[in-house]
């Protein structure tokens, strides 16, 4: 039984200075593309440059500091795996079908959770 070969990336070959410049390429890119393309994005990020420096202000410890701004760190994260998500499944099809939208559903159940996350996070150390 022999192995199907799979193809690879053309990038993946990359190694050493020009991976780590190439990530960081790709990487900004792609922060700029969800700030460009995603409204919710672009609503947190809003919302991340007001509440940050309050939470760094607001936060009596290292500890708490990290926590406020920290949360706010993975609202960011999970909203950009959920449009990549998002941007995934359109690639594919825009037809109706029931994976496409649990995915697309879990996607939002996910930033949800992390939205409750942080709020909890900043009302628990806002009042002790």
């Amino acid at each position: 039984m022999s192995a199907v070969p799979q193809e690879e990336s053309p990038h993946k070959g990359k190694t050493g200075l020009r991976r780590v410049i190439n990530a960081t390429r790709w990487s900004l890119e792609g922060f700029a593309a969800a700030a460009r393309h995603e409204d919710a994005f672009r609503m947190e990020l809003a919302l991340f440059a007001v509440l940050a420096p309050l939470g760094l202000w607001l936060g009596r410890t290292g500890v708490e500091r990290a926590l406020l701004v920290g949360c706010l760190l993975l609202v960011l994260v999970v909203e950009l795996l959920n449009s990549a998500i998002e941007a995934a499944v359109d690639r594919i099809s825009f037809d109706n079908h029931r994976l496409a939208k649990r995915a697309k559903d879990i996607g939002s159940a996910a930033v949800m959770l992390s939205l409750v996350t942080a709020a909890a996070i900043w009302f628990l150390i806002l009042l002790s």
